[in-house]
């Protein structure tokens, strides 16, 4: 084998046999990529985490305050004026009692002063009127009495159904109450909701002041945040 003398560069087809230097095309070392989905992989994480503490805490919280839906009810009602005019209008003054049931043991209520009670007839509003605010503390039952006033107009076709359901002694009527109450946790008060109630009733007669009877009734209540 050739031995180059020291200090002579090596013959040309020497150089050639040197291997070529490594390249690798199409690799890029992706360093950006990794770091946003470590960072994905965490907000993951600490937000399963938070949704499972969340979770047990509402469980404790029901456990502890075993919340239930109060009850609303319209006990009776009193009809102090109904004046039916020639032009088929009529003038109405009603005062209804509503019996407000809290069933709950660590839960109260409490009612605001931005309400609304209106009874109508045949989905014409008879008189409306305001329920008072109040608080009401826990297993408790409250009976409101109402005053309410209206004018409506009937015509002639509405008013004669009336004197035919007065004849009957089956008056269908509606009760609609819509008041914002706030719940109450110990001292703690939370966030105010609407609650809408729709009562439907039958009654006996609408005549004023006779003892009127409540045929049948029904009930529905919602919540509105």
């Amino acid at each position: 084998m050739y031995a180059p003398h020291p200090g002579y560069p090596p013959p040309p087809y020497m150089m050639l046999q040197q291997p070529p230097p490594y390249y690798h095309s199409g690799y890029k070392r992706r360093s950006g990529c990794g770091s946003c989905c470590r960072c994905f992989c965490c907000f993951i994480c600490c937000l399963l985490v938070l949704l499972m503490i969340l979770g047990i805490l509402l469980a404790y919280l029901y456990m502890i305050y075993d919340p239930k839906i109060p009850t609303y009810k319209v006990e009776g009602m009193e009809v102090k004026a109904l004046d039916i005019q020639p032009d088929f209008s009529v003038n109405s003054e009603l005062l209804i009692t509503v019996k407000a049931e809290n069933p709950n043991k660590k839960i109260g209520f409490i009612y605001g002063t931005d309400s609304s009670v209106m009874v109508s007839y045949s989905d014409t509003t008879l008189c409306s009127g305001n329920l008072p605010s109040f608080h009401q503390e826990h297993r408790n039952t409250t009976l409101i009495q109402v005053n309410l006033k209206g004018k409506a107009n009937l015509g002639q076709g509405l008013q004669q159904t009336l004197m035919e359901n007065q004849k009957d002694k089956k008056i269908p009527l509606a009760v609609h109450v819509k008041v914002p109450v706030r719940i109450q946790l110990g001292s703690l008060r939370l966030k105010e909701l609407t609650v809408v109630v729709t009562c439907s009733l039958v009654v006996d007669n609408v005549l004023p002041n006779a003892p009127i009877s409540i045929v049948s009734s029904d009930t529905s209540v919602k919540f509105r945040m």
